[in-house]
């Protein structure tokens, strides 16, 4: 990552709320064309979430704690504060002096964006200003919110607009948290209603829709220089498992999550 930082402009994708075996389902039958074109395999890798709900795993992940390998480690990180002692920081680790990576990427000649999606991005109240303040520029919209059925396409034609804006030498750290996935997300699938109410299948649909638009995120952020891109979930959720529904539980549909990162080569 010292080679990539500085070098590479940088994406991270969260799709928020995205559960792993839905995910992994999806891939295999052919449901996710333009994701698994870029995975490596086109598969998802199998992690384990810094946290089971948005605020608390975005704010790791903003410290340096992407979601974590699941099998025994310790498992060097891509990103890491400088701290004495840390296990997991290794040879190939950005490391930054700053409280947060965000920040150290700033220091570093990145240009920090945000593109809000579910309720920690909306900037609306103080607790919905954390996250987004962390960023030399945030943006969020209600067309954005989980409420939206055209979420993901507004967040991407935004994130467009600022990688057309930015001068052609401004190094980019792209944010963007996908809020399509979080209920409500009954919408996605054809012929369901509001009365029908949120299941898995309808949370695959959502996924499905994310995929139909990801390709033009993905084409915005290689059209100067190469990216290095992150997609991953945040945290799973829960649809009856086990009895449970929602997250800010401990159940394994919403502490195992899909990560993947890759190149996105230029196409100038």
């Amino acid at each position: 990552m010292n080679e990539v930082v500085g070098r590479d402009d940088l994406l991270l994708l969260t799709l928020d709320t995205l559960r792993h075996d839905v995910a992994v389902e999806l891939a295999a039958a052919g449901r996710l064309p333009n994701l698994t074109a870029h995975l490596p395999g086109g598969t998802w890798e199998r992690r384990h979430a810094p946290g089971n709900f948005t605020y608390a795993s975005h704010q790791a992940m903003f410290a340096g704690f992407l979601p974590t390998p699941a099998a025994p480690g310790p498992h060097p990180r891509l990103f890491a504060a400088r701290f004495a002692g840390s296990e997991t920081t290794a040879d190939r680790t950005f490391v930054f002096d700053t409280p947060d990576l965000v920040s150290g990427l700033a220091a570093h000649g990145y240009r920090t964006v945000c593109i809000g999606g579910v309720g920690f991005f909306n900037k609306q109240g103080a607790l919905g200003g954390v996250l987004p303040g962390l960023f030399q520029e945030s943006h969020w919209e209600p067309e954005f919110g989980v409420a939206s059925p055209t979420s993901f396409e507004a967040q991407v034609a935004r994130a467009e607009k600022v990688v057309a804006e930015l001068p052609a030498e401004q190094r980019l750290f792209l944010f963007l948290n996908a809020s399509a996935l979080h209920q409500p997300n009954w919408f996605h699938l054809p012929g369901a209603t509001r009365e029908t109410g949120d299941s898995r299948v309808t949370h695959a649909a959502a996924l499905e829709y994310i995929d139909a638009h990801v390709g033009r995120l993905f084409s915005a952020m290689s059209s100067r220089r190469r990216c290095f891109a992150i997609v991953c979930s945040d945290h799973g959720t829960a649809y009856g498992d086990d009895g449970y529904t929602g997250h800010r539980l401990g159940h394994d549909c919403v502490w195992t999550v899909p990560y993947r990162h890759f190149f996105l080569e230029p196409t100038v």
